[in-house]
């Protein structure tokens, strides 16, 4: 007897009852849905390819079943798909020649496949025919969840997705329709997930450069040392104006009032030029502490390539075109030990300038503690 319309709906049904009733809870791929497009792909794939209706009726049968072993077993489910099947099969009376097409095609889905008769060809397209479609990369999550639920194995993402890369290829198409009109969506999908395995190798690499890299208490240290070394040098600024602003009034008294009085008191000339003596030294003094050095402000290529310049100092760009900066500080953000041992450097530099501010100032404040001693006992000289 040869499978006829009948029997179809009747292997529709059954199918579909046992699907229903028995797919286990963790299944997300292999289920009633999953089975429904690989018959309805079996029939659009076998109409492409011209097989006669006899043919057809044993490709709707077989792909109704290929799945249903999966209620049985995970591994090996072709087997127990066939079994099925030839049981089915054999309660209709259908004839040899006929079951053993359909157990083969049954059995030929096992990858690596390798189909002989039409009908297994057709039926091994229509079961990989996800492999083009737009929605694959959302179909393989599905399948790599259900054999985690299942207890087949807990693959992580990357694993899987360079599995299914081999997969793809080491898939070759069976049918002339799917070889001219699948492969290349076929192809794109690859192309997709070959990109997702270079964005997530990428994000590794950086992930482990950063775990390389130094840590936010690093950053922080500089963070601080930097603005303690700022706020110090506020404070010798201002220690350096107090003392040119009072020693610039102390002169301007000295030489409005003392001065003019020379003649009348000749005793007082000599504790007035020293007084004027050591507050014009303190100013001197003060002043060097708050000048700034400048430098030539420009570097070469090579001087950055050998890791010389302190880009982080205006003095050592300022006559440089913006493009050269530009490529410079390109150069050192992106290498960071160069960008760390510029800090230190910055850092380094802070602490000589300070220590030059903090020396000058010492000596002015030196200098004129010691010329207001020496002029009120120059004075209690003359006085007295």
């Amino acid at each position: 007897m040869k499978i006829n319309e009948t029997m179809i709906g009747d292997a529709e049904k059954l199918i579909t009852s046992l699907l229903e009733r028995e797919t286990p809870d963790g299944y997300a791929y292999h289920m009633l849905n999953h089975t429904q497009d690989v018959v309805k792909n079996a029939v659009f794939i076998g109409t492409q390819e011209k097989l006669p209706v006899e043919e057809m009726n044993i490709l709707q049968v077989a792909a109704w079943f290929h799945d249903v072993g999966y209620l049985k077993r995970y591994k090996g489910h072709e087997k127990e798909s066939a079994k099925i099947a030839a049981k089915f099969l054999e309660r209709h009376n259908v004839d040899e020649n006929i079951c053993s097409v359909v157990v083969e095609s049954i059995l030929a889905t096992a990858f690596p496949q390798k189909p002989e008769s039409r009908v297994a060809k057709v039926l091994c397209d229509a079961d990989f025919m996800h492999l083009s479609r737009e929605n694959y990369l959302e179909q393989a999550e599905k399948l790599r969840q259900e054999q985690k639920n299942a207890g087949i194995r807990n693959i992580k993402k990357a694993d899987f997705d360079m599995e299914s890369v081999q997969l793809f290829e080491a898939h070759d198409w069976n049918t002339i329709f799917c070889k001219e009109n699948l492969d290349e969506p076929k192809q794109k999908n690859l192309e997709l997930l070959k990109e997702r395995i270079a964005r997530r190798n990428t994000r590794a690499k950086m992930k482990a450069a950063k775990s390389k890299s130094y840590s936010r208490g690093v950053d922080s240290m500089f963070k601080l040392t930097a603005r303690n070394q700022i706020n110090l040098s506020h404070i010798a600024d201002n220690k350096s104006n107090i003392l040119i602003s009072l020693n610039g009034i102390i002169i301007s008294l000295a030489l409005a009032t003392l001065v003019s009085r020379f003649k009348q008191e000749p005793a007082i000339v000599a504790p007035t030029i020293i007084f004027i003596l050591f507050s014009l030294s303190t100013i001197v003094l003060a002043i060097l502490s708050t000048r700034p050095n400048i430098s030539s402000g420009k570097f070469t290529r090579e001087d950055i390539r050998q890791q010389k310049v302190n880009l982080l100092f205006f003095g050592n760009f300022y006559n440089m075109d913006l493009p050269e900066y530009e490529w410079a500080i390109g150069e050192m953000i992106n290498d960071d030990p160069y960008l760390y041992a510029t800090l230190t450097k910055d850092q380094y530099s802070l602490g000589k300038v300070l220590a030059r501010k903090y020396r000058l100032l010492s000596w002015a404040y030196s200098v004129f503690m010691v010329g207001l001693v020496i002029t009120v006992s120059a004075f209690l000289y003359v006085f007295i």
